[in-house]
């Protein structure tokens, strides 16, 4: 039997375990920047809607409820500028990783088919068309790729690892170009809701795919905006055809996303409150971190949104997380996002008040 596995790249994550031992081994204890889980409390609300559902014997649908699919539809057309959304448009998944890793499977790539990603990113793009038998192909301009063999183009804004958003006008740019070669567009914007110094656009805005989501598809997750990781709740948005055809194999897979967290996603998109305290944490956190890595010698590029720094002393991206380890700072070394970040490393801001508060001291010594 052939190992599927032996497709695929080394699980990034295993590679840092030597440097959290040192990290953990710091007198007060590490402070964990390099995942980027959220710590902050599921809002009140969600666990309520959770615990009202819990008593759901039956089997959920692929779809969703007719509940779920109204607040999808209305969330995208309320906060994405969708217009004319119906529920074809839409479509639960179960957390937005998986959807991530096995769209190309689900899509029937295969050998000879290109799958196509910016060249700091997600390592999962990779893995989706690796686990399919698809070429995985980078790009630090999408319009530059020769078309030939390209199904699918992978869009990140705002992006992790970088958190560089594209405007407006590039990702109209890009659009075009993608339905003038016929080539499919999966925008992965589970960020768009944590812009500080820009304001992230969809793909499915009217200004930019002129009101038409012929041949384009958003991925949106709670996991970051809500707290919701553990819920493993997402979606996707955008043209029938394709969600259509996903509906139909994603039922044969039962890939259905369980009825509780189904209630709980109706909850968490029909409050916007929660999503803005959690913004300001997030906006505190991020301006002390960002001032006591700049004071300690370091440099951040990009990083107008999500909910990484990207920074870089200029040497390599372990060398830092070792320096970094030794003051019980856990950083994602850059290279875990494609060799262009051989010399960065990604830093979260996803830790408690107290942790980075510690962590903010240390980088001060």
């Amino acid at each position: 039997m052939s190992a599927v596995s032996s497709r695929l790249p080394v699980f990034p994550w295993d590679k840092l375990e030597p440097y959290k031992a040192t990290a953990t081994a710091h007198p007060d204890g590490i402070v964990d920047l390099s995942v980027g889980t959220p710590v902050d409390p599921v809002p009140a609300l969600i666990q309520e809607a959770l615990v009202a559902a819990a008593d759901s014997p039956g089997y959920p649908t692929v779809w969703g409820t007719t509940e779920l699919r109204d607040a999808l539809t209305g969330w995208c057309e309320r906060r994405l500028g969708a217009v004319g959304f119906t529920h074809h448009n839409v479509l639960p998944v179960v957390g937005s990783k998986e959807l991530v890793a096995w769209l190309p499977t689900q899509l029937g790539l295969g050998a000879g088919d290109k799958v196509a990603y910016p060249r700091l990113a997600y390592p999962t793009y990779e893995v989706g068309a690796r686990l399919c038998g698809a070429e995985p192909v980078v790009y630090d301009d999408p319009t530059a790729l020769d078309p030939s063999g390209l199904k699918l183009l992978w869009l990140n804004s705002p992006s992790n690892p970088t958190g560089r958003v594209l405007s407006k006008d590039e990702l109209t740019r890009i659009v075009a170009w993608a339905r003038e070669h016929g080539v499919l567009v999966f925008s992965d914007e589970c960020y768009l809701e944590l812009g500080w110094e820009a304001e992230p656009v969809s793909v499915l805005h009217p200004d930019v795919c002129g009101g038409s989501y012929d041949g384009i598809v958003a991925v949106h997750s709670l996991s970051k905006r809500s707290n919701l990781a553990g819920y493993r709740a997402a979606f996707i948005a955008g043209d029938e055809g394709v969600l259509g055809e996903l509906l139909q194999i994603r039922k044969h897979g039962g890939m259905m996303t369980p009825a509780p967290v189904q209630a709980a996603t109706v909850a968490a998109l029909g409050d916007d409150r929660h999503v803005q305290e959690q913004r300001e944490r997030y906006a505190a956190r991020r301006a002390a971190l960002r001032a006591a890595l700049e004071a300690h010698g370091f440099r951040i590029e990009h990083s107008e949104a999500s909910l990484y720094l990207w920074a870089t002393r200029d040497e390599p991206c372990w060398d830092t997380v070792a320096h970094l380890a030794e003051l019980g700072i856990l950083v994602a070394p850059g290279d875990f996002y494609g060799v262009a970040g051989e010399r960065f490393v990604r830093v979260a801001f996803t830790a408690t008040d107290e942790r980075v508060e510690a962590a903010v001291k240390r980088l001060g010594r």
